[in-house]
Formats: C-alpha cells, sequence, structure tokens
C-alpha cells in the first residue's frame, strides 16, 4: 500500500512539473507573415497598379523619379524598380517643363496602355492628359501625345485619368477640384470618340478618381484636401457608391458626391498624414482586397511613400481597418 502511495505521489508531482512548463505559444501570424507601413519608404505618389501575363504586379506613379518609375512585386509587399516608363528622348512634351503626374495603366486590346498627366504647377488651363502604348508592361513605351487639354476640353485642371470599360464601350474619367467628369474614348482607347460630350460625374471637393465594380455597385474612390505640404498636408480617401457607372454617386445618408458628400475611407494617424490618391484595387489569392495609396510618413516627411491595407466590405460598403494606415499587418496570400 505504501509503496502504491508513493507511486500515486511520484506521478502526480511528475504532471504538475510537466504542466508548469513554458507553452511555446507561437502566434499564428508569425513575423514572416506580416509586412510593415510603408512597403516603399520613398516618394511613390499617386500609384496605379496591373497583373501582368507574367505574374508579377506592376506599379506606376508620378515622376518623383524622373521619366515615371516602375515598380514590380510578386506579392504587392516586396518591390523592385524595374526602371521607367519613358526616358529623356522619349517623354511626352505638349506641356513645356511639365512634370508627368497620376498615370493611370491598362491592359487593352493586347496592348498596356498607359493614361497620364501633363502639368506645370499651377498650370490649370494649360495641363492635359495623354496616353502611351507598350507590348510589354515594363515597356518602352510609346507617347501617343495628348487626348485633351483644359482650355481645349473646357476643364480646368484636367489631370488625373481613370479608365474603364462599360458595355463593351471605353470611358475616361479625370478631373482634379474643378468637378469630375466623364467622357467616351475611341475604340482603341488612343483618342476621344468623335463627337462624345463630357458629363460631370461629382463635384469640385474631388481628385484621383477610381472607379470600383463590386456585387452590383460602382464604388468611386476619390481623393479630398492637400496632397503637397508635407506634414501639413490633409489629403484623405473618400468614397461614395452607385447602381450606375455615371452616378448619382451617394454617401451611406443617400447624400450626393455632386453636392460633395461622401464616407471617408482612410485618414491621417500618428504615424502617417496625407493619406490618398488611391491605386486600383486588387486581389490575393484568397480573394481579399488590396488597395495601395501614398502618405507623409512623420518618421521619413520628404516626399510620400508608397502605404498598402487590405479594403475590407459591410453592408456593401468598403473600410479599412481602424479608418487609417497600418504600422503591421498580415501579408496579402500568394502561396
Amino acid at each position: 500500500m505504501i509503496r502504491l502511495v508513493t507511486f500515486l505521489f511520484l506521478i502526480t508531482v511528475f504532471t504538475s512539473c510537466k504542466s508548469a512548463e513554458p507553452v511555446d505559444n507561437k502566434p499564428v501570424n508569425d513575423k514572416e507573415n506580416i509586412y510593415k507601413n510603408p512597403v516603399v519608404n520613398y516618394s511613390l505618389p499617386d500609384p496605379t497598379i496591373i497583373r501582368a501575363d507574367d505574374g508579377y504586379f506592376y506599379l506606376f506613379a508620378t515622376e518623383d523619379t524622373r521619366n515615371m518609375p516602375i515598380h514590380r512585386s510578386e506579392d504587392l509587399v516586396n518591390w523592385e524598380m524595374t526602371g521607367t516608363a519613358f526616358t529623356n528622348a522619349t517623354r511626352p512634351t505638349f506641356e513645356p517643363n511639365g512634370g508627368l503626374w497620376a498615370p493611370d495603366i491598362n491592359f487593352i486590346d493586347g496592348k498596356y496602355v498607359l493614361y497620364y498627366s501633363m502639368s506645370v504647377w499651377g498650370g490649370e488651363w494649360t495641363c492635359g492628359i495623354g496616353v502611351a502604348t507598350a507590348d510589354k508592361p515594363e515597356g518602352p513605351y510609346t507617347d501617343h501625345g495628348k487626348l485633351f487639354r483644359s482650355n481645349e476640353i473646357n476643364v480646368q485642371n484636367s489631370i488625373d485619368p481613370f479608365y474603364i470599360e462599360e458595355e463593351g464601350k471605353k470611358y475616361l474619367f479625370w478631373g482634379s477640384f474643378r468637378g469630375i467628369y466623364a467622357i467616351e474614348l475611341s475604340d482603341d482607347g488612343l483618342s476621344l470618340k468623335p463627337g462624345a460630350e463630357k458629363q460631370q460625374v461629382a463635384g469640385t471637393a474631388y481628385e484621383g478618381v477610381y472607379i470600383h465594380k463590386r456585387n452590383g455597385y460602382y464604388y468611386m474612390f476619390a481623393s479630398i484636401g492637400s496632397c503637397c505640404e508635407g506634414l501639413n498636408s490633409t489629403y484623405t480617401t473618400v468614397a461614395g457608391r452607385s447602381d450606375n457607372l455615371f452616378g448619382p454617386y451617394l454617401d451611406k445618408q443617400g447624400r450626393s458626391m455632386m453636392d460633395n458628400h461622401h464616407e471617408i475611407i482612410i485618414q491621417k494617424n500618428q504615424k502617417f498624414v496625407g493619406t490618398g490618391h488611391n491605386s486600383e484595387i486588387v486581389e490575393d489569392k484568397e480573394g481579399q482586397d488590396w488597395i495601395f495609396y501614398h502618405a507623409v510618413s512623420v518618421d521619413n516627411p520628404k516626399g510620400r511613400v508608397l502605404v498598402m491595407d487590405q479594403v475590407q466590405w459591410e453592408n456593401d460598403w468598403p473600410y479599412i481597418e481602424g479608418g487609417s494606415p497600418s504600422f503591421e499587418a498580415e501579408k496579402p496570400i500568394f502561396k
């Protein structure tokens, strides 16, 4: 009996000691599955993105790197610069001394088609939108010249193009704080359709429009506030939705973006300000939606760095977790 009691006592002690040992609670989201913002810590404003047949994502941006930088990535997190869309010899010239701003990259009828803005700061009646094409996403791009200038189409500050197809027709949306407009393009997307008339689709609070189609709705993403005042920038990403491409785009209360009403999607926090001019929404292999935009980093306030966040949906409305840039988050899934 004594031996049995002793044996049971030793078993109890041993079991207690084993349960008291530290448990390896390794987080499900280990560091290998985490990315940190900014994903590119130098200036890449006004991003636009496309996935090419070679499996890479290609991202274009305003030319803080001269001649419009092109980056590529397999996972949306790790980016390498592959070159520029133009060279000094091939860059567009319709706006003398103008900068190449706010591109929009597309794949149309077997060609990579790049719409771009060209402007000098403050040149709101001479700026305009042009188009270039290439056989490969990394170029070289051949410029086809301007589609129009502000003083030709009678829309002040004609910059920030966005291309979309609808029911077999091709359209360009554009505008910057003087109204957002749309017009039909030719079948190849390289000129305006003869006789096409512009129409206004949103008010004067917005620029950098991008439209996303989902579940029967059209979502107009846009930016409000000041883009380019460093840490004093007030840029904010907003959105409205419509059941028609040309609107009216409404906020949750049914008020129109024509009257400058909207929902706030991304705004500043203690590490990032000036959060705006978002890219297209792209999916990872799990169907999760991701969006790029630029921001001014409090830690590195020179230029506008590249930030990425997951877009989530509730009652068919988009939102970003916390309503502002994440510091770190789970990576997109491409395994």
